[in-house]
């Protein structure tokens, strides 16, 4: 016999009134338990009696939570495939990945299941299933949602996002879960690094051109440049150096003790992490405050990148292993820009290439979320 659903209620009014949300597995509700995408984890989990705070703060403001979504394994992967869960469709390209580790989310969202879905972003995974799938999605200023009650990943790297169909849906979202920006200063210098430009194909960045020529018709002639001066190998060492160290800090102890079965990728992913040093932390968190100091000085207080928000389209699902992590590679190139800085990030999906979705994002000065929305609708 099947168990009853334990209601979630929500408040009957408010500015979120009227709209369906769904959560990554990764945050608690109150009367579930919580898998991480893991089955022993789930099997340990018990059932909450508290929903993580930003669950809570939907709920409260008149959202409908619809359900869970699955998530990739422990939150270590951007592909959207769970070796025990099973991958969600990707509306948009039904024979392409969803992208993770918010795949279902994302998916959610791109079926027209819910109205907005909420996700985590520790290395794209929020921004990339927003790509693959054709919707919108933001990682945001890291530290600017609560994630209190939600697993952890890469506590330095984690951030609570959304994805929407609309921008009129996103935004709304975004006032409840944002509040305003501190400054108001608009974003209004344009910056076009020519170096992340350049990582791309060349079918891509063709297709993203029209994208770009209508932010220069609204902003103005860019300044040109690169962002990274160690050079991008460089700089992804750096973050995965401290998101293994942080993600073995994290779940560690319970790899250790429960031997779980751990799914291709992730599995090599977590026993790389193990042997992340201490020293080698130190050094890549060094390494990290030079790049921040750098990217914050490039932006200022109201520049904003524009740059592709993958190298290229969803891989196929037919894919092998080593391809899916090939591509995920390249795509750290990209991701890390933001993740590194704990600068918000907004992917817009406003083109096709080869058909499947594709779309730039909007990176903007930490605590400028509001104002990267703001600006969106401008260029829209």
């Amino acid at each position: 016999m099947p168990y009853p659903s334990a209601p979630v209620p929500n408040s009957e009014s408010g500015p979120l009134a009227g709209l369906r949300f769904a959560v990554k597995d990764l945050f608690n509700v109150a009367g579930y338990p919580t898998s991480a995408g893991q089955p022993v984890w789930l099997a340990l989990s018990g059932i909450h009696t508290r929903s993580a705070l930003v669950v809570q703060r939907c709920l409260d403001e008149g959202a409908q939570l619809v359900g869970k979504t699955i998530t990739d394994e422990l939150a270590f992967s951007i592909n959207g495939n769970n070796a025990h869960f099973g991958a969600p469709v990707n509306a948009a390209a039904p024979e392409r990945i969803c992208g993770g580790s918010s795949s279902g989310s994302a998916a959610a969202v791109a079926h027209g299941l819910v109205d907005f879905a909420i996700g985590t972003d520790t290395g794209g995974s929020v921004r990339v299933p927003a790509h693959h799938c054709g919707i919108i999605g933001l990682r945001p200023t890291h530290g600017r949602i609560s994630l209190a009650g939600c697993h952890d990943l890469a506590p330095s790297f984690d951030a609570c996002g959304w994805f929407a169909r609309d921008l009129p849906t996103f935004a709304r979202v975004g006032r409840v879960l944002l509040g305003p920006d501190e400054s108001t200063d608009p974003l209004r210098r344009l910056i076009v690094p020519d170096d992340v430009w350049s990582l791309p194909t060349a079918g891509m960045r063709e297709t993203l051109a029209p994208l770009l020529d209508r932010a220069q018709a609204v902003l103005g002639t860019p300044t040109r440049g690169n962002t990274v001066r160690v050079g991008f190998d460089q700089m992804v060492k750096t973050f995965r150096q401290i998101q293994g160290f942080e993600a073995w800090r994290s779940n560690g102890a319970f790899i250790t003790q429960f031997d779980p079965p751990l799914g291709p990728g992730v599995r090599e992913r977590f026993a790389w992490a193990s042997t992340i040093t201490a020293s080698d932390y130190a050094q890549a968190i060094s390494d990290r405050k030079q790049f921040t100091e750098e990217i914050d000085q490039l932006l200022g207080e109201n520049g904003v990148m524009i740059i592709p928000t993958m190298p290229d389209i969803a891989p196929l699902r037919t894919q092998a292993e080593s391809e899916l992590e090939n591509y995920r590679s390249d795509a750290q190139r990209m991701l890390s820009i933001a993740g590194l800085g704990g600068l918000p990030q907004l992917h817009l999906p406003w083109a096709s290439h080869l058909g499947a979705p594709t779309g730039l994002s909007l990176v903007g000065p930490r605590g400028s979320d509001q104002r990267l929305i703001e600006l969106a609708g401008h260029l829209s």
